[in-house]
């Protein structure tokens, strides 16, 4: 089983993680608390991108990125949805990360989706601590379940080290989604 890397080795400093991930989050003001009154329930997929969807394209998740990874995108991000995905491109001059969401309508579906990409990819061991089940594949990326989406991390348009301090292509997805998932409680 592969343990997920500990962000501060990505980050340098567990403060960045707080303000990155509340930023990413959409939170009103730094160190803002909220509270959850109202239990979560897993939706099927819609015609139209859920709001967890759509964070990992949003300008929130953008400037996290950028101060995470130190470094700024040079193309726009620009989502796009077709056939219950949405995804986006972060271009930096030296590679891409590409991230997706595949909503689907039940838990039967997302198994079944999230154990194809895990053929399709080459699955290589189990992440531990994120969603409801994650995994690398043989390129770096990152696959994570919760509910009835699948997230992607596409990290193989990265070069081996990137980012500031150069940190491993596979660390990158992992804490790209690592990231993301913590936006996605009760969204």
């Amino acid at each position: 089983m592969r343990r997920r890397p500990p962000l501060m080795v990505v980050l340098g400093a567990g403060a960045v993680l707080v303000s990155v991930a509340a930023g990413a989050c959409g939170s009103s003001a730094p160190g803002a608390v909220h509270t959850a009154t109202t239990v979560h329930v897993a939706l099927p997929a819609g015609a139209d991108p859920s709001r967890s969807a759509r964070m990992v394209c949003s300008p929130e998740a953008q400037r996290a990125l950028a101060s995470t990874l130190g470094l700024p995108t040079v193309a726009p991000v620009t989502p796009t949805w077709s056939d219950h995905l949405y995804s986006c491109r972060y271009v930096y001059r030296d590679g891409v990360i590409a991230v997706s969401v595949k909503e689907l309508d039940d838990k039967a579906q997302t198994t079944s989706y999230f154990h194809d990409l895990g053929t399709r990819l080459g699955d290589t061991g189990v992440l531990s601590g994120l969603g409801q089940g994650a995994f690398t594949t043989t390129d770096g990326s990152a696959v994570v379940r919760k509910d009835y989406k699948v997230l992607l991390v596409d990290v193989s348009g990265l070069p081996p080290q990137f980012g500031v301090p150069p940190t491993s292509a596979a660390d990158v997805a992992v804490t790209v989604s690592d990231l993301i998932m913590g936006c996605w409680t009760g969204a």
